[in-house]
């Protein structure tokens, strides 16, 4: 038995790489997005199509990972197309994206993500974020939103400051009373404890998986909301070493993204 190392950053990023299928779309954003479809791509699904809100259909990401490039030549390498931001939203919009990535501040039980800022007034408020790029046209109409972030009890909230993108419910009401499409929307949440889905029933949060060492009420203690439990709670693995050499030596060797969170040792 060895020891392995980790940050709960990269348990998040390989976590979300391993729920990818291969031959499918995915919508990304800069930062954890796109390191989690560059190592999917690296080792699991060869054939996906990646594609970038600035226009960029279908590129071969270069790496390693680096600041200030999202438009850059390292994400259109090779791209199938480079059209208007327009245009690749409307594919979205279309049917066409199976997946899309988000990262959020706060999320409540239904899947609403807030993006935006911290505080009851939106003119004054505690904490202004960058807002949300394509995040409302991700949650809208991508048929499977995967949402990326850190376990902590202030980001899960019983009503979100502000909804920037959709989830299930929005203000008790259905999304399909929005003109947005019934079954697609959030589909998994991976936080740096945990995975969860959504309800069919009661479109609710649902604790389906716990990373390795950790009981469910370690996971659930640290929420401002109760979420469902699954009958069946899975134990999620902690990043094999092959997912972290990719990470560490290919993909952000100067450690911008992957090095960010609490280190983890755990016996494998």
């Amino acid at each position: 038995m060895s020891v392995v190392e980790f940050t709960d950053t990269e348990f998040m990023i390989c976590q979300a790489a391993r729920l990818l299928e291969d031959n499918k779309t995915i919508f990304i954003g800069w930062g954890i997005p796109q390191v989690v479809a560059i190592l999917a791509e690296r080792l699991y699904t060869p054939n996906i199509v990646q594609v970038f809100e600035f226009g960029a259909i279908g590129p071969q990401c270069r790496t390693p990972f680096l600041r200030g490039t999202m438009g850059g030549p390292q994400n259109t390498y090779r791209s199938l197309q480079w059209c208007s931001m327009s245009l690749a939203f409307s594919y979205a919009q279309a049917g066409y994206i199976d997946y899309g990535m988000l990262g959020a501040a706060q999320i409540d039980k239904y899947g609403n993500i807030n993006s935006t800022m911290i505080g009851e007034n939106y003119e004054q408020p505690k904490k202004r974020f960058p807002g949300s790029g394509g995040g409302n046209e991700v949650a809208s109409y991508c048929w499977k939103t995967i949402i990326v972030m850190s376990h902590e009890s202030r980001r899960f909230v019983e009503r979100c400051d502000f909804i920037t993108s959709p989830g299930h419910m929005i203000n008790g009401k259905d999304r399909e009373e929005f003109g947005l499409p019934r079954n697609a929307g959030p589909w998994r949440v991976i936080t740096s404890k945990g995975m969860f889905d959504f309800d069919e029933k009661t479109k609710q949060m649902r604790l389906i998986g716990v990373l390795r060492g950790l009981s469910i009420e370690e996971v659930v203690s640290e929420m401002s909301f109760k979420p469902l439990i699954a009958n069946d709670v899975i134990e999620l693995e902690p990043p094999n070493r092959e997912e972290l050499k990719v990470l560490r030596e290919e993909i952000d060797p100067y450690g911008l993204i992957i090095t960010k969170g609490k280190k983890i040792k755990m016996k494998v």
